[in-house]
């Protein structure tokens, strides 16, 4: 989602945050069992969390496709159909081509593009008439070539079950039609990432592995954001602007990411903290083979054990909360300062990881582990490419109308419980979160050897059953989970309850008496002292 143009930190980082994703990117070779994986959030303050749909089509000569703006939904314009459109379900299509993106807005004198495809409509227009990443990405660049492009700049992940690639695109301002971009393949046996600032600085001229248009050196000439030889053209410094919200609200994700699963990202601190030495590169080689598990809890990661872990500092309150909110930008005594913006973030709508590989029947090359609202809290449930229709409980609703039938809705109803009482309400969160996610990577593995599964009609109809018992039961899971929550924790106590987690009674029948838990950090006492002098103070009296 988009990140708001602005030139001051203060402004960035109290805006900014209302549209603002995060996609992390392990390669087949940097992987246990060979996927390519990507993953995806989608954050803002507005967006009801659901599963899109489009399925595959047949169009008539001269049939046109109506381009709507995916933020604001405004109609925008009409662009032909191709005799065929491939069935999509997410950010991910029948042929296991999954996309995802991040906006950093750009230049203010790139905004305002002339054109009629934005964003949104680019990644599920080219989703509908690609087989590969690499058709996705001549899809796309052909799109706003003809028809212009009508966002600011944006990262996007493209992937398939042997390609993962990062393009980054802006378009030209209001007085040019299209747009420039560069596009890179990520090494097999690397991990990358992107959140909200342009992440591609230098860049090979002479590889077949890196695309880019073929202006886009002379076009940042031409505009006055570069001078100098063109091996030392550097697409993020030309076109992105580099400001401390760049660096500690966005690239610092994408530095967590590499300091969980490599030995030296320390390294790249100094360009996180005040963009000193060399850009944090694009790619790095994880020290192990990560999983589909890892990136799905890397996507719940709020910087624990880092140098920005939110739940060491006063703002992460009694229950050491790793939560702040907007705006997170604030002043004291005429000083400006800032929350940390980490990965998983209470403002999601979705995010999914998308899980590609060519070893399994077709049905299964691409599975989008979906969840909705916060990942933190929310359940990743298994959506194959072979899905057809979006379950009911992800399908269409209102944030403005509560819904016991909506997955979004039920997962904001545990998550902003715990949004206040985060130390004792989580470890009950992750037991129901885990025992449901382990038992849906059990039945995909059953899924998988399944030979049935080599049959069209099979596989069609079994992707269908998946999605839709475990959106139901996922959704029915978590809001008994938060009417249990609500009970146990009922005016601040906690009952007790047996091994079982039922609650207990009295050989009389009564409630058994609840434990007074207090607060869990110790440093909230030294606040409270620091604040009230010695009012609180227990004296003696004699």
């Amino acid at each position: 989602m988009k990140k708001i143009l602005s030139t001051t930190i203060f402004s960035i980082l109290a805006t900014a945050s209302s549209f603002a994703c995060t996609s992390l990117i392990a390669t087949k070779g940097a992987t246990a069992d060979g996927s390519n994986i990507i993953s995806y959030a989608a954050d803002s303050h507005v967006l009801y969390g659901e599963l899109y749909e489009r399925p595959a089509a047949d169009h008539k000569k001269g049939a046109m496709r109506d381009v709507i703006d995916w933020d604001t939904n405004k109609y925008l314009g009409k662009i032909p159909e191709p005799a065929h459109t491939y069935g999509r379900i997410g950010n991910i299509n029948e042929h296991g081509v999954a996309i995802g993106e991040s906006t950093w807005g750009g230049r203010p004198e790139l905004g305002e593009p002339n054109g009629i495809i934005d964003y949104g409509s680019l990644i599920y227009i080219a989703l509908e008439r690609s087989k590969t990443a690499r058709e996705a990405i001549k899809v796309m660049t052909d799109l706003v070539n003809e028809y212009g492009y009508a966002s600011s700049g944006e990262s996007f992940s493209i992937a398939d079950p042997n390609e993962v690639w990062v393009m980054e695109l802006i378009g030209k301002g209001k007085d040019e039609k299209g747009a420039v971009w560069v596009a890179r393949r990520v090494p097999d046996g690397f991990i990358s990432g992107h959140a909200n600032h342009s992440r591609i600085h230098k860049f090979p001229l002479n590889d077949p592995e890196t695309l880019y248009s073929p202006d886009v050196i002379s076009f940042a000439r031409k505009k006055g954001l570069f001078q100098g030889k063109d091996e030392d053209f550097d697409f993020s410094k030309a076109y992105a602007e580099l400001d401390f919200g760049a660096l500690r609200g966005c690239d610092a994700r994408v530095w967590s990411y590499f300091n969980k699963y490599t030995d030296n990202a320390e390294e790249y601190l100094p360009w996180i903290m005040e963009a000193a030495g060399e850009p944090m590169p694009l790619w790095v080689k994880p020290n192990r083979k990560l999983t589909t598990e890892d990136i799905k809890w890397m996507m719940r990661d709020h910087y624990e054990d880092t140098p920005f872990d939110m739940t060491k500092d006063a703002g992460a309150g009694p229950f050491n909360v790793p939560y702040r909110y907007r705006p997170m930008a604030f002043k004291v005594d005429g000083k400006e300062y800032t929350h940390e913006r980490a990965i998983a973030t209470q403002q999601t709508g979705f995010s999914w990881v998308a899980q590609l590989r060519n070893n399994v029947p077709d049905a299964m090359k691409g599975i989008l582990w979906f969840g909705t609202d916060d990942a933190n809290t929310s359940v990743y449930m298994p959506i194959l490419c072979w899905t057809r229709t979006a379950p009911k409980q992800l399908g269409n609703g209102d944030l403005n109308t509560l819904d016991w039938d909506s997955n979004f809705w039920v997962n904001n109803y545990v998550a902003n419980q715990a949004y206040s009482r985060y130390s004792r309400m989580i470890p009950d969160i992750r037991r129901v979160q885990s025992e449901l996610e382990n038992s849906m990577v059990n039945v995909v593995k059953l899924l998988e050897i399944d030979p049935n599964m080599k049959k069209r009609d099979y596989a069609v109809a079994k992707s269908q059953e998946l999605a839709d018992y475990w959106a139901e039961k996922c959704t029915s899971d978590y809001k008994a989970l938060g009417d249990y929550l609500f009970v146990k924790h009922l005016d601040g106590n906690i009952k007790d309850e047996d091994e079982n987690h039922n609650f207990l009674y009295t050989p009389e029948g009564f409630v058994k008496a609840p434990k007074f838990g207090g607060y869990d950090n110790p440093e909230y006492f030294r606040q409270i002292v620091k604040s009230s002098g010695n009012r609180l103070e227990v004296k003696e009296i004699k």
